[in-house]
């Protein structure tokens, strides 16, 4: 009789991958997967701890994972699978950072395969004997130059062709953008950036007043969202943010009128109003006001500026 497997979503405890296995006719068979069990088991159920991806000498993770990957990454590797699927790259960075740097060097099949788990911040992969759910819910960094050069769009510097500009952001679709909270443009390093003498920054805030804010922050949200499944700003749904962003009038308009200019799509103006509560939040203030809009907005502007959508 062929056996039936069950898995379950796996899960991260205490910083190990794991998953858990149920077998439909009361028999042991670790064949179909290739792990560690971790020394505990009830009944018909065991927890497998995933061979190679957890440091043996310091097993507890106690600090957050920041996964910096190469963009000659494969597919597989970013989300996992094989054979007997294993977690990927996104699933190690489950509650931490995933660094993507010189985002449009990375082949558009292998961002594209990012939507989903930015969105249901999790992933499955299906095989002919089960299928499998990782965690994934992580934050997503990335950097990139706006030509192959590096240096569009000063004219005067940049070597490339329009053609080779366009294809180079075409790598960048608008549903992955549309899934980006905020896109800064960073200016060029002069040498006054560098001088650590210099007088003009005084009165500017330190990285432990920015700590101390971001904290407050954090503990706004966690008693705003007391006794729901809710954690931070972050993952608010559509009917969320309608109850917990209240816009006054004034600020209904301006959300109008940049949904219209912008060309705002469903996703980036629920992303807007998300980020415009957090930044109410540092700014101490109950209600999402203008200026904490005009903010929020303001970070979506590199979408017109680079990719004209």
């Amino acid at each position: 009789m062929r056996q039936k497997l069950q898995w379950q979503e796996a899960q991260s405890v205490n910083g190990w991958i794991t998953g858990i296995r149920k077998n439909d006719d009361r028999k042991e068979d670790r064949n179909h997967f290739t792990g560690t069990v971790m020394g505990r088991k009830s009944g018909n159920y065991e927890d497998l701890q995933c061979i190679g991806l957890v440091d043996q000498e310091y097993p507890l993770i106690t600090q957050r994972p920041f996964r910096n990957i190469h963009h000659t990454i494969t597919r597989t590797a970013l989300t996992g699978g094989g054979r007997i699927p294993m977690p990927g790259e996104i699933s190690m960075a489950h509650g931490g950072v995933l660094f993507l740097d010189e985002l449009a060097e990375f082949p558009r099949n292998v961002l594209e395969v990012l939507r989903q788990p930015l969105e249901e911040h999790q992933i499955h992969i299906a095989r002919n004997y089960g299928n499998f759910t990782f965690p994934a819910e992580f934050m997503l960094v990335a950097a990139m130059n706006p030509c192959p050069c590096g240096n569009y769009p000063d004219v005067q510097k940049c070597s490339c062709t329009p053609g080779q500009i366009q294809k180079y952001l075409g790598k960048i679709s608008q549903p992955f953008l549309d899934r980006m909270d905020i896109c800064i443009e960073t200016p060029k390093v002069v040498y006054r950036d560098l001088d650590g003498e210099r007088k003009d920054l005084e009165g500017e805030e330190t990285s432990e007043t920015i700590r101390r804010r971001v904290t407050d922050a954090r503990n706004i949200q966690r008693e705003r969202y007391k006794g729901t499944d809710i954690r931070t700003n972050a993952v608010l749904g559509p009917q969320e943010i309608g109850h917990y962003v209240e816009l006054g009038e004034r600020e209904r308009k301006m959300m109008e009128l940049a949904f219209e200019r912008i060309g705002l799509t469903a996703r980036t103006y629920h992303k807007i109003l998300r980020v415009a509560r957090t930044i109410a939040d540092l700014d101490y203030s109950e209600k999402v006001k203008e200026k904490h809009l005009k903010e929020a907005i303001a970070y979506r502007s590199l979408d017109k500026k680079y990719w004209g959508r």
